[in-house]
């Protein structure tokens, strides 16, 4: 039963992970060429979304404790622990391009000589993590049904064992 909890978690956990991620990467196209004052106006619509941090560390708990959970089972330890990878892989890049970025621009209140690179950095490393955060979600997602079908392959090797 705690393998069940552990794999909703890391599925739930990790989809909601995709969400702003996700926002940010279908936003890119229509905000990349702003001008700055354009760019600063909209950039305050994502006030709070920092709460978001609080789903993204659930999600690398989730996925590590499945991973964890999984060892032996070769398949499904292996996706669960990529997904794992690729949720402490989004952590690094927001640490090195994104949170920078939101330093240098007061979060995004106050417009610097080298906005636009900045703004290069925030909008690219958003899309990077979308893209590695939909890996996460697919290879968690994967490592349910392998478990689920290896569970019941069991089963049913020994109720047919049992009858003979």
């Amino acid at each position: 039963m705690p393998l069940k909890i552990v794999q909703f978690l890391a599925l739930t956990l990790t989809a909601l992970a995709l969400v702003p991620s996700g926002a940010h990467l279908f936003a890119l196209p229509h905000k990349i060429d702003l001008v700055a004052e354009q760019y600063f106006i909209v950039q305050n619509i994502y006030r709070g979304w920092s709460s978001f941090g609080i789903v993204l560390i659930g999600a690398l708990i989730a996925n590590l404790a499945l991973a964890l959970l999984l060892r032996g089972r070769r398949a499904p330890f292996a996706l669960a622990l990529f997904a794992f990878l690729c949720i402490a892989l989004t952590l690094v890049v927001f640490f090195i391009w994104t949170y920078p970025a939101n330093e240098a621009t007061n979060n995004w209140t106050m417009i610097p000589d080298n906005w636009e690179q900045l703004r290069r950095d925030w909008e690219y490393s958003h899309a990077a993590n979308a893209i590695v955060t939909f890996a996460a979600l697919c290879s968690v997602t994967l490592s349910v049904p392998i478990v689920t079908f290896a569970a019941l392959c069991s089963v049913t090797l020994s109720v047919l064992t049992t009858r003979e």
